[in-house]
């Protein structure tokens, strides 16, 4: 009797996580930050750039069905001290005057041991390339132990400056740049 009714709690909830849809989220920008490292002169330099927009829906029962949509203001983006936030901001390396946003959308989502591997395209300096980050779902502070209202998600990651023509500076600020994005989301009613 206990298998029966352990095999009809499971196929209604493969049922239900079928047709769930994914439940849509906002950012709460004021309480996120997309962060990125980058190398100056060989010591590591934390810069920082603002979020105009993100769109999210986020699936837990069937997480493949999630899709996040991103827009970052480039004109206000940080370099870490004044010198390196204009240089940033210059032709050779962001180009801010004819590309004033980055986007990112994802192509996949899929879960991972620790939490979930999010493949998209971003676009940078009007090149568009593949980028893959590792994501970690956590519940705010306060919440119940199932509520999934209010969440904070780190994203890390990694781009080749050079990749999307980002070139400037070469002596001076290596090529690898290390994402580091806390998003603090809550549930769109």
């Amino acid at each position: 009797m206990s298998r029966l009714f352990l095999s009809l709690v499971l196929l209604c909830s493969t049922l239900l996580a079928a047709h769930a849809e994914p439940v849509r989220y906002m950012l709460e920008a004021n309480k996120s930050s997309v962060g990125f490292i980058y190398h100056f002169n060989g010591a590591p330099t934390k810069g920082s750039m603002p979020v105009a927009k993100a769109d999210l829906a986020i699936d837990f029962a069937a997480l493949h069905k999630s899709t996040v949509h991103i827009l970052l203001n480039v004109r206000k983006a940080r370099g870490g001290f004044i010198f390196a936030t204009q240089a940033l901001r210059e032709k050779s390396v962001l180009d801010v005057s004819n590309h004033p946003q980055i986007r990112f959308v994802s192509t996949k989502f899929s879960r991972t041991p620790t939490g979930a591997k999010v493949v998209g395209m971003v676009t940078i300096r009007g090149v568009t390339k593949p980028l893959i980050l590792n994501a970690v779902f956590y519940r705010q502070k306060g919440t119940m132990p199932k509520d999934l209202s209010k969440l904070s998600i780190l994203l890390t990651g990694s781009i080749s400056r050079a990749a999307f023509g980002a070139t400037g500076y070469p002596k001076l600020v290596g090529d690898r740049i290390d994402l580091r994005i806390l998003a603090r989301i809550r549930q769109v009613e």
